[in-house]
């Protein structure tokens, strides 16, 4: 082996090509980025499944079954995102790279499925609330909310099987590992397939449901607003309730701005690496976890934007507070439970 040949094997393999890895024996700017995102994955939906879970009321709006379960996926895939970072410092070196890629990219294109499912049904779930007020509850009943997010799991826990019998790669989740970069390749037949059985479905769906919730409530409006003109009423009868435009609007501005943001160009050059026209290895890289940080945003998008779950998070840390306080000086208040 010479000189030439001895120097690039012990450049470390860096997806973010930016000459330090000639320097370096790991790739700084890779793990600074997915360990920044695991702690935001991790810590934002830590306190959302706790919130829930010290604020049993919330537990009573049928959304809400949805919201944990995208919280618990996108917890797991904060906690997946460890591995890459190992990966990247070497500290997996003994295990085989074909197998801990396909693992690794298998497990996170599931839980990132059943994230992108549950933002569909919670999309559903509030334009059956719309559209069928009065049988909502009778449409929308726990049982069937437990069997569809078991369908959501395993929906997609199936789709991405064919990953390991050849049949092409689910993403770039795990080309940190060289050999998910340099040997694994995608298909055009398998990225149209998941594009058509997850992708597709899931941003028309948040679509149609979001923009005829806004059109419905803004009809409603309007009919409300024109018969307190024809009567002369300025003070709504009781049920009388106007839809709230402008919250409906802020809430699919958010929904459709922040998903196509973050998904959209994952989506594009997953495409364009399929069918041969494009691809760098920096692009799949920033690409993907562009898209990973939306299992962050959606404890934004999706819990924050509930008042329910504000006024539990405000009361759950003011407990906190006082609980804090009661430890340095006791007294019986600090018999205090969690519950809101």
């Amino acid at each position: 082996m010479n000189s030439t040949e001895l120097n690039q094997s012990t450049v470390t393999f860096c997806l973010l090509d930016l000459g330090y890895s000639q320097i370096f024996n790991t790739c700084l700017l890779e793990v600074a980025v997915i360990l920044f995102l695991t702690v935001l994955i991790i810590s934002g939906n830590l306190v959302v499944i706790f919130v829930f879970h010290c604020a049993p009321l919330l537990s009573h709006h049928t959304t809400s079954s949805f919201i944990q379960t995208m919280a618990y996926a996108d917890l797991l895939v904060g906690v997946s995102c460890l591995i890459p970072s190992l990966s990247l410092m070497h500290h997996l070196e003994g295990l085989d790279e074909e197998l801990t890629c396909k693992v690794f990219g298998y497990m996170v294109c599931v839980l990132k499925s059943v994230s992108m499912a549950s933002l569909a049904c919670v999309s559903v779930d509030r334009y059956v609330a719309v559209t069928r007020p009065l049988s909502y509850s009778a449409v929308v009943t726990p049982c069937r909310v437990r069997a569809c997010i078991a369908v959501i799991w395993l929906y997609s826990a199936l789709i991405f099987l064919p990953s390991f019998l050849g049949w092409g790669k689910p993403g770039y989740h795990g080309d940190v590992v060289e050999w998910c970069s340099s040997s694994w390749s995608t298909q055009p037949i398998f990225t149209a397939f998941i594009v058509a059985a997850l992708y597709a479905p899931a941003a028309l769906t948040v679509c149609f449901t979001y923009a005829h919730i806004f059109r419905i409530c803004r009809q409603h409006t309007r009919q409300i607003s024109e018969r307190r003109a024809r009567f002369g009423r300025h003070e709504p009868e009781p049920g009388e309730q106007a839809c709230p435009d402008k919250r409906y609007a802020t809430v699919l501005f958010r929904i459709t701005s922040v998903f196509y943001l973050l998904w959209l160009p994952y989506i594009i050059y997953f495409l364009l690496e399929s069918a041969g026209i494009y691809h760098h290895p920096a692009a799949s890289f920033l690409t993907t976890w562009l898209a990973i940080s939306n299992s962050f945003c959606n404890c934004l998008i999706y819990s924050m934007s509930n008042s329910a779950f504000r006024k539990g998070l405000k009361r759950l840390c003011l407990l906190c507070i006082q609980r804090s306080d009661h430890t340095k000086k006791p007294s019986a208040s600090t018999q205090q439970t969690c519950h809101v």
